[in-house]
């Protein structure tokens, strides 16, 4: 089943992007149909689910992803799924695939990577220089001592040398630990001490919203706690800092100018990065991503997935501690595109900064999250029309569940309905399991359904697939290429978070839907859920009714426990400037809510703060309020980019 496309009887639907047949013909999928010696998706998408060997190896060569030794067995199941050993008998480096090949196509004069900091400045760096740059600081790194296996930290803000320190590191052979730049001390010490990090590379400091954060002297007090790091790199960006003798060296002397390096060739599916994810309870979780593994899945959910072409010149506002920060250099030289790294926040200096980079850069995607664009929305329809868009020929999304009006917002008003809003969501652990096809049209916030190769399904308490309109658990029944390969140091913790709900099934932690049409829906973390009145419902629906009301920036609904219902709806919410004062405002939005849902979603209380507590990437940390609100610890708090949101929601324990 699809969405129909408008006829005399169907009128289009607003907020929804009908492909024609020029965009069908042009899109990656079609190439990769031709390629495969399938006629269409819903032949591939039979064939890929009977023979998975056969779409992972078909994938592979359409990727054009090189191996030094080929591969004798694509997927060896025999050491239980949760363990599957990919590409066996493959020896690779994942950077001549988004360097070198490049460079031998006669590329090396293409932009790779453009940088423009919070004040104006910018920088441009093609193939054919981002390579050298990525050979002198791994040569230099080599003679250090620094080598395959070892672990290197990378606490960087988003500029240009974060790309080629990300690229060196693969080169070597060793192991990324991508770092958010605005970690504490604390934050820094737990994840370097549980990796055994070597060495790290870091900036001096970094700044967002015209507040500069220093970098190079937090990590010197956390590197007070971490003694296996040996070796310390600094990029100097602003100002002068304090240097210690015989372990820190600035970028320069790091370096070996005009060296040439070739990659160091390690068994394909060798670690590549152990990136940390915020753990509801106790010490944050090591994901760990190999060479083959990271490289084919995200050529396969932003080729074909997002449709990435060679042409693409885009840009997704993050952080290298995030997943889409390694996420979006490899799939932009794996695709022979150009970024654009782009330090501070969206919406400053400029409140439009974001909408105004396109123009200035003829983007033709930039990737989103539904946070972000709730806060660009504030700021007013007239300051994202006023700039050039036309360069734009999609948007991307992931992360967390969509509301229909900021959805609809950003495709009239930024995309100006000349391209989909293409809508993806994964995890930390791997990459993408729901997607978006360009082949089809597909409803505000929804999802075309699964990523192929994931067996995504929606299933009961029982394990048992739901049907349309049943809200259940999120899982995948196949073992896929770009899953954690487990966690750092911590097998217990993997098998018992992910694998052992249901036997033999990855248990993803979000609530999902399907729709009659096939289409599929994520409502939220799956720990964050509301149940009253028997019926399960996910916090975005919730809040997706706040927000319609128009007299909200931004909302979160949380489930405490309450004596006789079990459960009670709690709403902290960020009034927009022109919402009246919380007498009037509170009926208001608890009418919203309960004429949506009913009379038990009728919210004990609605709170209202200055801020959401949020990670970089614009993520709304449910269980952080509820934590708070219930006077419980509130686990990992060390990715939050605005930790006061916490204190202020302190005022309220007690009192809800």
């Amino acid at each position: 089943m699809a969405l129909p496309y408008p006829d005399e009887n169907t009128p289009p639907l607003r907020g929804v992007y009908y492909p024609t047949e020029k965009d069908r013909a042009s899109a990656n999928w079609t190439k990769f149909f031709a390629f495969a010696g399938v006629p269409d998706y819903p032949t591939f998408a039979a064939k890929a689910e009977a023979e998975p060997d056969w779409f992972w190896t078909k994938l592979i060569a359409f990727l054009d992803i090189r191996f030094d030794t080929p591969f004798t067995q694509v997927r060896d199941m025999s050491p239980g799924i949760e363990h599957a050993r990919w590409c066996v008998g493959g020896r690779m480096n994942m950077t001549v695939s988004l360097l070198d090949r490049h460079i031998a196509a006669g590329r090396g004069a293409h932009e790779a990577i453009l940088w423009e900091s919070e004040d104006g400045r910018t920088r441009r760096l093609t193939y054919a220089g981002l390579l050298q740059q990525t050979e002198e600081l791994a040569a230099g790194l080599a003679a250090k001592g620094i080598g395959a296996g070892d672990v290197i930290g990378l606490f960087m803000p988003m500029i240009p040398e974060t790309a080629v320190a990300f690229l060196a590191i693969a080169r070597l052979g060793a192991i990324v630990l991508p770092l958010f730049s605005g970690f504490g001390e604390n934050a820094l010490a737990t994840r370097l001490n549980d990796s055994g990090a070597v060495a790290v590379i870091t900036a001096e400091e970094t700044v967002r919203r015209g507040k500069i954060s220093p970098m190079k002297a937090t990590l010197d007090i956390a590197l007070a706690q971490a003694p296996s790091v040996r070796h310390v790199v600094v990029a100097p960006t602003r100002k002068a800092v304090a240097m210690t003798a015989g372990r820190d060296m600035w970028w320069d002397a790091a370096i070996a100018p005009g060296a040439s390096f070739p990659a160091v060739i390690v068994d394909a599916d060798h670690p590549m990065m152990v990136i940390y994810t915020s753990g509801t309870t106790g010490k944050p979780k090591g994901a760990i991503h190999t060479h083959c593994g990271f490289t084919v899945k995200t050529g396969e959910d932003y080729i074909l997935c997002y449709d990435f072409k060679p042409s693409e010149r885009w840009a997704w506002m993050t952080d290298i501690g995030w997943l889409v920060g390694p996420i979006q250099i490899v799939a932009t030289l794996l695709t022979g595109a150009t970024l654009l790294l782009a330090e501070g926040g969206p919406d400053y200096p400029q409140p439009g900064r974001l909408w105004r980079m396109i123009e200035d850069y003829k983007l033709t995607m930039v990737g989103v999250s539904p946070t972000t664009v709730r806060v660009m929305r504030t700021h007013g329809d007239g300051e994202a029309t006023r700039y050039d868009t036309s360069s734009l020929r999609a948007i991307l999304s992931t992360g967390e569940p969509w509301d229909e009006a900021t959805w609809i917002w950003l495709y009239e008003n930024v995309l100006r309905q000349r391209g989909p809003i293409m809508n993806n969501i994964g995890g930390t652990e791997m990459g993408a399991i729901l997607g978006t096809n360009v082949l089809y049209p597909h409803r505000p916030t929804s999802f075309f359904g699964p990523v192929p190769g994931t067996g995504a399904d929606i299933v009961d308490d029982a394990g048992n697939s739901t049907a349309p309109g049943e809200v259940g658990e999120l899982v995948m029944r196949e073992a896929c290429i770009g899953t954690t390969r487990g966690l750092w140091q911590d097998e217990e913790r993997y098998i018992d978070g992910y694998w052992t709900r249901f036997p033999g099934i990855w248990t993803h932690g979000d609530w999902a839907s399907r729709d009659k049409d096939g289409l599929w829906y994520v409502h939220g973390r799956s720990d964050d859920t509301i149940k009253l009145a028997g019926k399960r419902t996910g916090p975005s629906e919730i809040e997706a009714l706040l927000l319609a009301t128009g007299k909200v920036k931004d909302a979160a609904a949380v489930a405490i426990d309450d004596p006789i219902k079990g459960s009670a709806v709690v709403c902290a919410v960020v009034a927009a400037p022109d919402a009246p004062g919380e007498v009037e405002l509170t009926p208001l939005l608890s009418s919203a809510i309960t004429k949506g849902l009913g009379g038990p979603y009728k919210p004990r209380s609605i709170l209202y703060v200055s801020d959401l507590p949020r990670t970089r990437n614009g993520k709304v940390m449910r269980r952080v309020i509820r934590s708070v609100l219930t006077g419980k610890p509130a686990g990992d708090v060390s990715s939050l980019i605005n930790p006061e949101a916490v204190d202020e929601l302190q005022a309220f324990v007690g009192k809800v």
